[in-house]
C-alpha cells in the first residue's frame, strides 16, 4: 500500500499569506505545435520540445509567460484575466486563483482560446519578457526571500546562463493527478515542514508501523560544533523495523500477491519475479540462517553481491534481525573490500562466485578470497563466507573453495523456515554502513539509523516521483551505492512499489537494452545517471525510438548535475516530450533527496534541481560563511536537521564533525558549489574541490563541461585542473565526440570557442584531450582522480583502476595525450 497523501486537497483559491506562481501563469501567444529552441551559441537548432497538444509538458522559451511586473515595480498590479487590481502585500505574478478565485486551469484555457482566435500565423515561437519571480513570492523559503541583489559570485561565470530561459510546464491533466498539484500545495506543505517540523514528520511517521511510539521529543539536534558535539536524533524511543514496514505491512494491506521485484538478467530472456509474499519468505529464510550462525542485533554483515535478487534479500534479512549491513559495490578491488572488512569487523561476508556483466565475467569470489586473506594478515578473521552460486556466470565446480569457511547459499538457506520473528529496534539504532571512497585516505563509513531514514526515504520516493500504486519503477543504480539503498530497495518497497532489478550492463547486447527493458516490464518511472544519459545519447536516437516507451510517465536523474543538452535529449527523445524529469540533488550522507522537482507542481528548467524538499533549508554561503540572499553563487549548506541525515562516521565522530560541520559552524556543509538564479531555482555546479582557480577566477568544472557538451559534435566532456606556470591552474578538457565525428584541429578550436562564447575567455580550455571514452565505474561515475593524473602526466600514480567498467580506456587516453 502506498503512503497516503498528507492532504488530498487540490490547488484552489486559498487565503494563504504565501503564494507562488510557477504554474499559475498565463501562457501568451500559444500558437505552436512544434516549437524548437535555438542554441544561443552558433544558432544550431536543438531538439523539438513541445511535440503535440497531447504532451504532458510543454516548453516555453521565455522569461515570463505572464508579463507581470518585476520586483522593482509597484505592489499593485492588474490581473490580466479579470482586470482586478491586486493590492496584496506579496509582489508576485498575477494569479486569478489568488485575487479573484479563477483557477489556473480555466485561466490557461481562456488564454489559449483567446490567443488562437487572434492569431494570424499558424506557428509562432513563445516569447515572454521576464523570469518568474519565485524569490519574491516564496518569501518564507530559506535564502530565497527579499529583493534580488546582484552579488559577486564565489564561483565566477554564469553557469548554465545561456540555458535557463527554458521553462517546461506541466499540463492540467498531469498536475491534477499529482500528489503536489500546484505551487500553493507545495508552499502549504513546505511551510509547515519548516515552521512545525515535529508535527509535519510525526504525521508522516504515524503512517508506518511502530511497536512503540517515540517520546514527546520528536527530534533533537546540534549542528554547531562551537556548542558541543554534533548530534542529530529523530523519533528516539520509537521501536520499529524497516523490513517489517517494507514487507509485512504491505502484505497486511492486501498486496501480498503484488509483484515486488522483476529481475532481468544480463542475457536477454533470463529473468525472474518475486511477489511480496515470496520476497518475505526468502528474506525470512536468510534471516533465520544468519541468526543460526550467530549474527545478532548490532552485528555487521558485509554484502559483496551483484544486482541479483539476493542483494535486496540480504539487505532486508539483516534489517529484520537488527544486524547492520554494509553493502560493498561488487567491483571494488580486494584491497578496498579488505579495508571495509577490517573497519566494521563483520560476522559474515555474503557474496557470489561470479557475475557476467555484458560480455565480461567478474570473479567475485576470488576478490573476496584475497580480501579475507589481507584481513587475516591484519588480525581480522572471518569464519563464514556465504556464497551464492550464480550459474549463468560460473559453475560451482570451477569456484575456488576453502572448506570450513565457505558455504554455498543454495545448500543451506532454503532449508530454513519461511517465517522469522522481527527484531524491534530503536529509531536511532544503526541500519547500515556505507563507505564512501575518497581518492586518498581511509574510506568514510557513513552510518544511517533506522527510523528517520525509513520515514524520509519513503516520503521522498513518493513525492519526487509522484508514485502511484500502478507504477512500475526502475532505478538503474547498484545497491552498492546510496541510490541503490534508498531508491532501489527501501524507498520503493516501503511504498509497496513494483521494482525492476537489472543485473547487466545498460548497453548490452546493444545500446537499446534499457528501452527493451522499459517496454518489456512497462516501466513508468525511470531513474538513472546523467553519465548513462550522455552515453546513450552518443549512440544515437535510433536505439531509443525503435521502442515505444509509451509506459514512461516520469524520468529521473541522479549522481551529478545534468547538463541542459543531455536534459533536453532525455526529455525529448526518451520521454517523447511528455515526461517530467526529477533532477534530484542529494548525497550518501543525506539519505534521500534534498533539492528536487515535484512532478506537476511547477515549471522545470533544464539542468536545475529546482527547489528544496519538505523540511530542507538550503542556504548558499560565501567563503566567510555568511548567507547570501537572492541571485548568487557559493557554497551549498543546510541549516537544521532532517530525518534522513546520517548520524556519524563509523568509529570516527571527530572526522564526521571536522568534515561536515567545522567549515561553516552551524550548518551541514555539502561540499558542493551551487547557484541560485533570479527565480530562486537551484543549480548545482559540482564539488567545491572540482573548482579551478584560473588567474583568480574560480570556475566550476560543471559549467565548462556543460558548455562543451552544448557543441553539436560533443557527446561527453570531463574537465579537470592542472598546474599552469602563469595562471596558477589551467583547464584541461577530456572530450568524447559524437559517433562518427573525426578528430581535427578545427573542431578543437570550435570547442574552445564555444566555451569562450558561453562563459568567457577566462574559462577557455588550455588543452582539449580527445577521449574515445572516459574512465567510469560500472555505476557510471567518472573517475576524475584518474583524469587528473593523466592530465598531470603522473602516470605512475594512477592508483586502483579495478572498479572501472572498462579499464582499457585508461591506456587509450594515455596514448592520445599528445594528439
Amino acid at each position: 500500500m502506498a503512503l497516503s497523501c498528507l492532504n488530498d486537497a487540490t490547488s484552489t483559491a486559498n487565503s494563504s499569506n504565501y503564494y507562488t506562481a510557477p504554474t499559475n501563469t498565463i501562457i501568451n501567444n500559444i500558437r505552436s505545435r512544434s516549437i524548437t529552441r535555438n542554441r544561443l551559441a552558433g544558432g544550431q537548432p536543438s531538439f523539438p520540445i513541445f511535440r503535440s497538444s497531447k504532451s504532458n509538458y510543454s516548453l516555453v522559451n521565455s522569461r515570463n509567460p505572464l508579463n507581470y511586473p518585476s520586483s522593482s515595480s509597484s505592489s499593485s498590479f492588474e490581473c490580466q484575466f479579470c482586470r482586478h487590481r491586486n493590492h496584496h502585500p506579496v509582489r508576485s505574478c498575477c494569479c486569478c486563483a489568488f485575487c479573484c478565485g479563477t483557477t489556473w486551469a480555466a485561466y490557461r484555457r481562456r488564454a489559449m482560446e483567446d490567443d488562437l482566435q487572434s492569431s494570424s500565423s499558424p506557428t509562432k515561437c513563445l516569447k515572454t519578457s521576464n523570469h518568474l519571480r519565485h524569490v519574491e513570492s516564496m518569501s518564507i523559503l530559506p535564502s530565497g526571500a527579499g529583493r534580488i541583489s546582484r552579488l559577486n559570485a564565489v564561483i565566477l561565470g554564469e553557469s548554465l546562463a545561456s540555458e535557463e530561459d527554458d521553462l517546461v510546464f506541466p499540463n492540467e491533466a498531469f498536475s491534477k493527478q499529482a500528489h503536489v498539484p500546484s505551487p500553493q500545495k507545495y508552499l502549504e506543505m513546505y511551510t509547515r515542514s519548516i515552521e512545525d517540523p515535529a508535527g509535519f514528520w510525526s504525521d508522516i511517521a504515524s503512517e508506518f508501523y511502530w511497536k512503540e511510539r517515540w517520546g514527546p521529543l520528536v527530534y533533537s539536534q546540534n549542528l554547531d560544533i562551537r556548542k558541543g558535539n554534533v548530534e542529530i536524533e529523530w523519533f528516539k524511543g520509537g521501536m520499529t523495523n524497516i523490513c517489517y514496514n517494507s514487507l509485512d505491512r504491505i502484505i497486511d494491506s492486501g498486496d501480498g500477491d503484488k509483484v515486488a521485484i522483476f529481475w532481468e538478467g544480463n542475457e536477454p530472456g533470463f529473468d525472474g519475479t518475486l511477489t511480496y509474499n515470496q520476497l518475505l519468505s526468502r528474506v525470512c529464510q536468510l534471516a533465520n540462517y544468519l541468526k543460526d550462525v550467530g549474527v545478532r542485533k548490532g552485528d555487521a554483515v558485509v554484502i559483496y553481491l551483484p544486482m541479483l535478487m539476493e542483494l535486496p534479500i540480504a539487505m532486508l534479512a539483516c534489517s529484520r534481525i537488527g544486524a547492520v549491513h554494509s553493502v560493498v559495490f561488487a567491483g571494488f578491488s580486494a584491497e578496498s573490500l579488505a579495508q571495509r572488512i577490517m573497519d566494521c569487523k563483520p560476522k559474515v561476508v555474503i557474496t557470489c562466485n561470479a557475475v557476467r556483466r555484458g560480455s565480461k565475467v567478474i570473479y567475485l569470489k576470488d576478490i573476496v578470497d584475497a580480501a579475507l586473506a589481507e584481513s587475516a594478515r591484519n588480525g581480522i578473521l572471518l569464519d563464514i563466507c556465504l556464497t551464492y552460486e550464480n550459474e549463468s556466470a560460473m559453475k560451482r565446480e570451477a569456484t575456488k573453495w576453502q572448506e570450513g569457511r565457505d558455504i554455498w547459499w543454495q545448500d543451506v538457506v532454503p532449508q530454513y523456515p519461511t517465517t522469522c520473528a522481527v527484531e524491534w529496534v530503536d529509531a536511532e539504532d544503526p541500519l547500515f554502513l556505507l563507505y564512501t571512497s575518497g581518492s586518498t585516505g581511509k574510506p568514510k563509513g557513513v552510518l544511517h539509523t533506522t527510523g528517520g531514514y525509513m520515514v524520509y526515504t519513503a516520503t521522498t520516493f513518493k513525492y519526487a516521483f509522484d508514485y502511484k500504486p500502478s507504477d512500475i519503477y526502475w532505478c538503474t543504480a547498484d545497491c552498492g551505492w546510496i541510490t541503490g539503498h534508498s531508491y532501489v530497495t527501501y524507498g520503493p518497497l516501503l511504498n509497496g512499489a513494483t521494482i525492476v532489478v537489472y543485473e547487466g550492463a545498460p548497453n548490452y547486447p546493444n545500446a537499446g537494452r534499457c528501452w527493451d527493458i522499459v517496454d518489456k516490464y512497462k516501466v513508468s518511472i525511470f531513474y538513472t545517471a546523467p553519465t548513462l544519459v550522455r552515453s546513450l545519447m552518443r549512440e544515437g536516437d535510433q536505439y531509443v525510438t525503435r521502442n515505444s516507451r509509451k509506459s514512461l510517465r516520469v524520468l529521473g536523474s541522479v549522481g551529478e548535475p545534468i547538463n541542459p543538452s543531455a536534459w533536453r535529449w532525455f526529455f525529448n527523445v526518451v520521454g517523447a516530450a511528455r515526461c517530467p524529469i526529477s533532477d534530484t540533488w542529494w548525497q550518501t550522507e543525506t539519505g534521500g533527496f534534498m533539492i528536487t522537482p515535484l512532478p506537476g507542481a511547477w515549471p522545470q528548467k533544464p539542468g536545475s534541481a529546482t527547489f528544496p524538499f519538505f523540511g530542507i533549508q538550503p542556504v548558499i554561503v560565501d567563503e566567510k560563511g555568511a548567507e547570501i540572499e537572492g541571485e548568487c553563487s557559493g557554497y551549498l549548506c543546510v541549516k537544521s536537521s532532517w530525518p534522513g541525515a546520517f548520524r556519524t562516521l563509523y568509529g570516527d565522530h571527530e572526522r564526521y564533525e571536522t568534515t561536515y560541520f567545522s567549515t561553516f559552524p552551524g550548518y551541514y556543509f555539502s561540499g558542493d558549489g551551487c547557484s541560485r538564479d533570479k527565480d530562486g531555482y537551484y543549480w548545482l555546479t559540482g564539488r567545491v574541490d572540482d573548482v579551478i582557480n584560473v588567474s583568480g577566477h574560480r570556475i566550476g568544472t560543471a559549467e565548462v563541461e556543460s558548455a562543451l557538451v552544448s557543441h553539436r559534435h560533443c557527446a561527453e566532456a570531463a574537465v579537470v585542473g592542472v598546474e599552469h606556470e602563469v595562471k596558477g591552474q589551467g583547464i584541461y578538457a577530456f572530450v568524447t565526440l559524437v559517433e562518427g565525428i573525426p578528430y581535427s584541429e578545427d573542431l578543437r578550436r570550435s570547442l574552445i570557442l564555444t566555451v569562450r562564447n558561453q562563459i568567457g575567455a577566462f574559462a577557455a580550455p588550455d588543452k582539449v584531450h580527445w577521449a574515445p571514452g572516459l574512465p567510469k565505474t560500472r555505476s557510471g561515475k567518472i573517475m576524475r582522480r584518474i583524469l587528473r593524473k593523466i592530465a598531470s602526466r603522473q602516470l605512475d600514480e594512477l592508483g586502483d583502476t579495478s572498479t572501472l567498467a572498462d579499464p582499457s580506456v585508461v591506456d587509450q587516453l594515455i596514448k592520445l595525450a599528445d594528439c
